[in-house]
């Protein structure tokens, strides 16, 4: 499905949406995502895939009506989004919107869900203060933010005796909670962080940045931007020889396979990252990503596999509750665990974050893929605890309680 086709979905699904009441046992599930940008290739037509998926499982029925879901593009614009989630919740009547991949427009909804007491849950965007400052309790936090990914890497790498870092940081406020969030990591784990230095994002010539990266000295350089950013700073970083010599790696506090597959194994090998799945885990991912791949053509991310897991605890919920009722199923949402293929034993603490285990990877080399996707090898786990930000460091006031 190609984006004018998401696109063309979107439309129509929020033209024609039916007109159920809230709380009368029509569930309606709102997809509100990237749908043509930067990152559709993250979210977009693999979401679409996803939710059908999830109800196919589900038996696309509960509580004896039709499951309906509808699709919207933020645009990556907070207006818009907030423009589409007031619409759906008003005058769709939407139950719970799911995806968000992007902190400010999720930020932004999540507050509106909180207003008109619905639910939200965003799936793809990285700010931990969705569960952090502005917590709330009528949103969740799916796959990851920007403590658990960069902590879970940061705490695994210094353990390991690598116990010199140096960021090279994108200058913007996700740069900036990436490093912070793995700075305090590797300092309670005995390291030491030696620099840092700044670059604007979507910079194109990186070379200054890495080489005093690489002056430093420093065991780890640390990634602390991501998507193309990232991509660019590996293909540099490896023009100066930096991560081929065994005195210095190179870690990414966020990359998705979907970098790795674009920057390729020659550039990538050896990075460090940390995710909360890759579809050659075990039996049951690789078989969700068997279905999911017979229709995109390629491997899912985290994030097409979040949607997944976040439609069917909401929807094990709302059958648990036996009604759509807000409330009821906020409160079922917390009670149950969370277990799928991507998450065994999970459960949502007082703040919205889901509390599950997070895998550092390694990128294998290219004489050690046996295929176009296989492109990581599991070295350490991180445990739910250890991965999410401490209660006693957490601003959400719903934790002080």
């Amino acid at each position: 499905m190609r984006k004018s086709g998401i696109a063309a979905l979107a439309i129509v699904a929020i033209a024609f949406a039916g007109s159920a009441e809230a709380g009368d046992g029509k569930v309606k599930i709102g997809i509100l995502h990237d749908a043509s940008g930067p990152y559709s290739q993250n979210q977009g037509p693999g979401d679409v895939v996803s939710v059908k998926l999830a109800l196919e499982d589900f038996g696309k029925q509960v509580l004896g009506k039709d499951i309906e879901v509808v699709f919207a593009d933020h645009q990556n614009k907070t207006d818009v989004g907030t423009l589409v989630a007031r619409k759906w919740y008003d005058v769709e009547n939407v139950d719970a919107i799911i995806g968000l991949g992007n902190s400010a427009v999720a930020l932004a909804v999540q507050q509106l869900t909180k207003e008109k007491n619905k639910i939200d849950i965003p799936v793809a965007a990285s700010a931990s203060s969705l569960t952090g400052k502005q917590c709330s309790t009528n949103g969740f936090h799916w796959v990851h933010d920007t403590y658990n990914v960069a902590a879970s890497t940061a705490r695994a790498l210094t353990k390991s005796g690598n116990d010199t870092w140096f960021f090279v940081t994108v200058d913007y406020a996700f740069g900036h909670a990436l490093e912070a969030d793995a700075k305090k990591v590797v300092e309670q784990s005995g390291g030491k962080v030696v620099g840092r230095v700044q670059h604007p994002i979507f910079t194109p010539d990186l070379s200054s940045f890495l080489l005093q990266a690489k002056s430093s000295g420093a065991k780890v350089i640390g990634l602390a931007n991501a998507g193309i950013d990232t991509v660019n700073s590996l293909k540099q970083a490896r023009e100066f020889g930096i991560g081929r010599d065994g005195k210095q790696r190179l870690a990414s506090l966020l990359f998705l396979i979907t970098d790795v597959h674009g920057a390729g194994l020659e550039v990538a090998q050896g990075l460090t990252v940390t995710l909360p799945f890759y579809w050659d885990q075990n039996d049951e991912t690789r078989a969700f990503a068997k279905r999911w791949s017979a229709e995109m053509k390629r491997q899912p991310t985290m994030y097409h596999a979040g949607t997944y897991s976040a439609v069917t605890h909401y929807l094990k919920a709302v059958k648990a509750a036996n009604t759509d009722d807000t409330d009821a199923v906020i409160k079922k949402m917390r009670e149950l665990p969370i277990n799928d293929f991507m998450t065994k034993n999970g459960r949502i603490r007082e703040d919205g974050h889901v509390m599950r285990d997070m895998y550092v990877f390694e990128v294998k080399k290219p004489s050690e893929s046996k295929g176009e996707w296989d492109l990581l090898k599991q070295v350490a786990v991180i445990s739910a605890q250890d991965a999410a930000v401490p209660v006693a460091e957490s601003e959400c006031p719903l934790l002080k309680k």
